[in-house]
Parts: structure tokens; C-alpha cells; sequence
């Protein structure tokens, strides 16, 4: 067997280019940092917020603050009233808010019966609602502090509690330009509730900063037990008025805006008058709510926005997750119907195959495939197919390559030697020094069957069918690495051929097993030398021609799957990044109605760019909401995919054993083909250069391999 010598004139060569891309990793970090420190300043923000309630009546001898009024100051570890008798006044307050349904209808009850109120906000509700919050103090309420996650004052560490009350002062100074200076404990009452050691912590923090407001009269209207319940909690026994407690953050607060609306004139038919806190406990307007600086309000203004920002991107990257889900759903459903109908119609189609089978060349680029080259070429050679040669194109290997295929000495091979120039460029050598009907291009670590060939063939009997996709298998999934690899290649690949088949939007024919027409090849001007994902490029140039491009289930080919991390990034990376490279070169297809461009870039660039929140959410959900319905969620999303695999591995004939490390998968290998795109959308993006590069074989692949 003599080598043949290719024509250097016509041999196209890539140009020189750095394989490794520029180091983004600071910058992935950084990004995964700035949503980790989101995620969870919303999480305590918005999941760390206390329920509604009020302690258990503790009233007894040893209660400190028993039949004292309740608006109270700091003397050392003491609290002491500051008030004087209230008369006929009455000072409305309201805890819990603001609340974006219910706090501006109880200050529209106000509004018309012309009485002030205070309100104690939640420091966290109020960054995510300041327009409400303005709106009550433009109406001529007061605000208090009530804590930025309603957290309690009386236990835990010192530095928790000060900081939940600076938090929240933070706010309200960015919001309104003043601090507030009255501070209600959460899960407070009336002051015979409180026990000596909460009065020490509350004098504690108070200070002489703050005064400590508790109530009079608790309506209770948290408990909903009814309006006539709340108005007779909150109205006064007798003659004196005082401090009346209500809510309008917390819960569903209709029956506190239905009773407000009966207790206002109530009230005011016996003789009482409603007055801000502020009048009753006989302090100014400036001492309860003094001006903050220009630095303190930018400040604070620049935390509430924040905080803001922190929901506002929540609620994206929910947004963004509910799209996922509808996607992934309806491609999942999409796909169950459209490849159950491929396989039925290219099952018929094969039972009724007959005709002429047409010449064939099949051209193996190889590049140091010395490990399992020889495997390779005798699986090609043993075709049972009548009109065939294989055509090795070495592309300058220094391991002996050429030498390995030289000595095998069988007919119909043919061995081809250029210098180093690229994949595509040996594959376009072979194909020019080929006159056969029809090109198969095969990976040099590929192994055929002895019925493939023929089988990949069958297709080809209909005129408009351009070019055939075979159905590649993992040989070598004995290992976990092996067995994720044929999981994907089964669910992932095989079955998404069998629909895009269907919708004709194939995106790839794959290097592993791919036939080709002559005459395609040549309209299309042959393999693409330009990009890194050469298979797409060539399968997207088909496609504009309006060649069909079908899937062959039976023409199996068996390919070695990278054996370590660092060789599946490798390849992972030359696909992703080669994908990019192939949809903006024809992206002038868009506006010719070519659904495959926008597919691949919604299901192979967006849509795994955006998977990394999934793995984010669930973790919130852990933390900050119910760990039972996230892992349920998780469960539920496990089994649709174990119910997907089933379908595929039952269509590919294939055993179910495998599957056991399906849920393994979801925790090394996903996140791995998450950095992988990526890092090729950052390399893309940042206009990295990337060529093309010969992965380590090990030999391990064999037909008909079990795992």
C-alpha cells in the first residue's frame, strides 16, 4: 500500500493560535460572589422576618415595668417612664409594615378621619416600599423602628440586635432624611409583660438615644379573631386614653382596616382625640425625628438601594428560573412525542430500504492516534458493504501513526500523510483526493460495527436527504467518568437527534460517525477550516442548502470519551466555544427562518449560561425557606430525568444499569459543563483565539462495551 501525498497547493492551513484562553476565573468568582452576597442578603431580609405575635401575659409582682406608661427611657439598666397622663389622647400605632396592600389602606382611613398614627417599620419592608413609606410621613404620621428582619431585642448576641436597629435607621434616613428615635421591641405588648432581664437588655440598647414604646391597650388584631374581637381589645375601659397597638404588616390585616373604620368615631363619640406619639409622651417633633447630615442621608439612601437592588435581582433570577422551567418542560414534553414519532417512522423507513447502495470513501483524520489507530482502521476495513475505501489522512503525528496504519497492509485503506494544519484541513484532503458519491468522516479513536456502514447508508436512498448523523456510544463506560459520559450521549445527544430529525433543525452531524453527499460538500465549499466546532459549522452550511439532515439509529459507532476531567474540558471546551464561533457566522441565517440558530442559542448558550441559578435557588430554598418542599422539588426534578433516560435508554436498546449514577451526575459533572460554557462565553465575548487540540487517548473504548 503506497501512501499517497497530498497537494500542498490545495491543502488549507488554520492560522496560528493560542489553545489556553485568557484566565477569567477572578472575574467568575467575583460574579458568583456578588449572587451568593445577593441571595443571601435577601434570603435574611425577606425569610428572617418573625411572625406576628406577642408574648404570653407574664404579669406578676416581680414585673418591673408593671402599671407603668408605656412610653419609657433608659437610666442605666433601668427603664423609666417618661410619659405624663395621657387624658383623653389617644395615639394609634401600627407594627409590622409597611405593606404594599394593606398599610396604604389603613392610611387612607386615617387620611379621611384626620388622625395621625405611628408606624414602626420593618427596616427590610421599608427599602423594599419607600414610596410608601414617604407617603405616610407626607401625611403627617410618625415612623418608629421596629427592627430590620423583626427580629427580637431581649435575646441574643449585642452586636445582632444593635445592628438590626442601625439597619433599619439606616433606612429610614436614606428614605425621609431623619432618624427615628422611637423603638418598639418586636413580640412586644404592654409593659407589665416585660421581665427584669428584657428590661436590662432594652435599657441596654436604648441608651440615650432611643425611647422604648410599648402600648396601653394590645387590639390583638393579629390573631384575627374578628372586628368586634379587635375594637374591644383596643378600646379604653375607662375615661384615660393611652397608647393603642395595631398592625398593618404581618398578615392578612382586613379586619383591622374594617375595625379602625368603626373604632376612629367610636373613640372620638366619648370624648377622645387622636394626637402622634410624640404629643403623648410630651416630646417635640425634631427630638423624635431629628435631621440627618448629607452624608448620613446619602448613605443611607445608597443602603436602601441596595437592599432594593438585592429584591429587584431576586426577583429576576426568579423570573429567569420560572422561564428555565417552562423551557425545559416543554422541550421535555416536545421531546417525548417528536422522538417516539422518529423512531417509529425510521423504523418503517429501514423495514422498506432497497435500492442501489451508493460508492463510499471514509476519511479518518488523525493526529497522534497511535493508541487505538490500529483498532480503528480494522473495525472500518471489516464493513460489509460492497463499494468502500478508508482514506487515513495523518496530520503530521510525531507517534508513529502513520506508521501503524502503513503496516496493516489491508485492502481499501489508503494512507495519506500532510504536515500539521488541523482537523478540517485533513478531512478536506481526504475528501479531495476521494471521487466516491457519498463521504463518511470518522474520528480516529472510532470503531465501527461491521453492518454501520451499510446502515448509515440506508437514509441516503431519499434524494433530499444531504447528509446522515450515526448514533455514537461511549466504548469506554466502565468507569463513573465513562458512564456519566454514556448517560449524556444516549439522553442528551442521541434522543435530541431523533426530534431535531423531526423539526429538521439539526445543529451538528457529529465528527465521531457522519455521512455526507459529494455534491453537498461541494456547494457548501467543503469542511469549514475557520472555526473550532467544524462538525456544526458544516452541518449549518447544509442546512441553508434545504438538504435534509436524518439521524440513523442502527449506524452505531464507537467512540473513547475523555477519561479525566481535564481531558472532557478540554473537549468541552473546543465544542462550546467552537458552537459560539459556528451560530455568529451564520447568524445572517436568522432573517432566512433557520430555527436552528435560534434553538442552539437559546438550549446550548442562554440556557445552560442561566442552569447555575437552579443549583443557587435550591440552595436558598434550604436556608431561608422550607428544606422539605426543596428537596421534594429536587426529587421530583431527579425522577423527570430518570423518566427521560428511561425513554432514551429503551429507544437506544440500551440495559437501565447504568443509570444508578444519574443523580450522581447532578453534582460534579453538571457543575463542571457550567464552568465550561462559562468560560467559553467570557472567552467568546472577550474575543479570546482558541485552536484546536489533540485530547490524550487511553485505548479503553471497545464495541459493544457494557457498564
Amino acid at each position: 500500500m503506497a501512501p499517497r501525498a497530498a497537494d500542498p497547493r490545495r491543502r488549507r492551513r488554520i492560522s496560528p493560535r493560542v489553545w489556553s484562553p485568557p484566565g477569567h476565573w477572578r472575574l467568575l468568582a467575583f460574579c458568583l460572589f456578588v449572587v451568593l452576597v445577593v441571595l443571601t442578603f435577601q434570603g435574611i431580609a425577606a425569610h428572617t422576618i418573625g411572625a406576628t405575635g406577642e408574648p404570653h401575659d407574664q404579669t406578676s409582682a416581680a414585673a418591673p415595668l408593671a402599671r407603668a406608661r408605656p412610653i419609657l427611657a433608659a437610666r442605666g439598666n433601668r427603664l423609666t417612664p417618661i410619659e405624663r397622663a395621657p387624658g383623653r389622647r389617644i395615639a394609634l400605632t401600627f407594627d409590622d409594615g409597611p405593606d404594599p396592600r394593606w398599610t396604604p389602606k389603613i392610611a387612607a382611613v386615617l387620611r379621611a378621619s384626620h388622625a395621625p398614627a405611628t408606624f414602626f417599620v420593618v427596616g427590610s419592608q421599608a427599602a423594599r416600599y419607600p414610596d410608601i413609606v414617604r407617603g405616610l410621613v407626607r401625611a403627617g404620621n410618625e415612623l418608629g423602628n421596629h427592627t430590620f428582619t423583626h427580629s427580637a431585642l431581649t435575646s441574643g448576641p449585642v452586636w445582632q440586635r444593635r445592628l438590626q436597629i442601625q439597619l433599619t435607621e439606616a433606612v429610614l434616613a436614606g428614605i425621609t432624611g431623619r432618624y427615628a428615635r422611637f423603638l418598639r421591641p418586636p413580640y412586644s405588648a404592654t409593659p407589665d409583660a416585660v421581665t427584669p432581664d428584657q428590661e436590662r437588655a432594652l435599657a441596654q440598647l436604648a441608651g440615650r438615644r432611643y425611647y422604648i414604646a410599648l402600648a396601653d391597650y394590645d387590639s390583638q388584631d393579629w390573631q384575627r379573631h374578628g372586628v368586634a374581637s379587635i375594637v374591644a381589645h383596643a378600646t379604653p375601659r375607662g375615661r384615660s386614653g393611652g397608647v393603642i397597638m395595631l398592625h398593618d404588616g404581618g398578615g392578612n390585616r382586613s379586619q383591622t382596616v374594617a375595625a379602625l373604620r368603626e373604632l376612629i368615631p367610636r373613640l372620638r363619640a366619648r370624648g377622645f382625640h387622636f394626637v402622634p406619639l410624640s404629643q403623648l409622651a410630651g416630646l417635640s417633633a425634631s427630638a423624635v425625628a431629628p435631621a440627618t447630615s448629607g452624608f448620613e442621608r446619602s448613605r443611607g439612601y445608597a443602603f436602601e438601594l441596595s437592599v432594593r437592588v438585592a429584591f429587584g435581582l431576586t426577583a429576576v433570577f426568579a423570573a429567569v428560573l420560572l422561564a428555565i422551567g417552562v423551557l425545559v418542560a416543554g422541550r421535555a414534553l416536545l421531546l417525548l412525542a417528536l422522538a417516539t414519532h422518529q423512531t417509529r417512522t425510521s423504523r418503517r423507513r429501514r423495514g422498506n430500504g432497497s435500492g442501489r447502495l451508493p460508492s463510499v470513501t471514509i476519511v479518518v483524520p488523525a493526529y497522534n492516534e497511535a493508541v487505538g489507530i490500529e483498532r480503528t482502521v480494522r473495525s472500518l476495513a471489516a464493513s460489509e458493504y460492497p463499494d468502500y475505501e478508508v482514506v487515513v489522512v495523518d496530520d503530521g503525528s510525531t507517534d508513529g501513526t502513520p506508521a501503524i496504519v502503513a503496516g496493516l497492509g489491508l485492502d481499501r485503506v489508503h494512507l495519506v500523510r500532510q504536515d500539521n494544519a488541523g482537523k478540517a484541513t485533513a478531512l478536506n484532503t481526504g475528501i479531495e483526493l476521494s471521487e466516491a458519491e457519498v463521504v463518511v468522516m470518522v474520528d480516529g479513536d472510532t470503531q465501527f460495527e461491521p453492518q454501520t456502514l451499510r446502515r448509515l447508508m440506508e437514509p441516503l436512498a431519499d434524494p433530499d436527504v444531504g447528509a446522515v448523523s450515526g448514533n455514537t456510544k461511549v466504548g469506554n463506560r466502565g468507569r463513573l467518568l465513562g458512564r456519566w459520559q454514556h448517560i449524556e450521549y444516549v439522553v442528551g445527544f442521541n434522543l435530541d437527534r431523533r426530534m431535531y430529525e423531526v423539526l429538521q433543525c439539526t445543529p451538528t452531524v457529529p465528527g465521531a460517525i457522519g455521512a455526507f453527499r459529494r455534491d453537498v460538500l461541494e456547494e457548501v465549499g467543503g469542511v469549514p477550516t475557520d472555526t473550532l466546532a467544524e462538525d456544526t459549522d458544516l452541518t449549518l452550511a447544509i442546512g441553508r442548502t434545504g438538504r435534509r439532515v436524518v439521524y440513523a439509529e442502527e449506524a452505531r459507532a464507537w467512540t473513547e470519551a475523555p477519561s479525566t476531567l481535564t481531558a472532557l474540558w478540554r473537549q468541552r471546551y473546543r465544542w462550546s466555544f467552537g458552537t459560539m464561533q459556528s451560530v455568529w457566522k451564520h447568524r445572517r441565517a436568522v432573517w432566512s427562518r433557520d430555527p436552528r440558530l435560534p434553538y442552539m442559542f437559546l438550549f446550548q448558550i442562554l440556557l445552560p449560561l442561566t442552569a447555575p441559578l437552579i443549583d443557587l435557588f435550591a440552595i436558598y430554598g434550604l436556608i431561608f425557606t422550607d428544606p422539605a418542599a426543596v428537596i421534594a422539588a429536587w426529587g421530583a426534578f431527579n425522577l423527570v430525568q430518570l423518566g427521560m433516560a428511561i425513554f432514551a435508554f429503551r429507544l437506544d436498546r440500551e440495559s437501565l444499569r447504568p443509570l444508578w449514577a444519574l443523580p450522581l451526575q447532578q453534582f460534579v459533572y453538571r457543575q463542571l459543563m457550567y464552568l465550561v460554557i462559562i468560560e467559553s462565553t467570557v472567552s467568546a465575548l472577550q474575543g479570546a483565539r482558541a485552536g484546536w487540540r489533540h485530547i490524550p487517548r487511553t485505548g479503553d473504548a471497545v464495541v459493544g462495551a457494557e457498564a
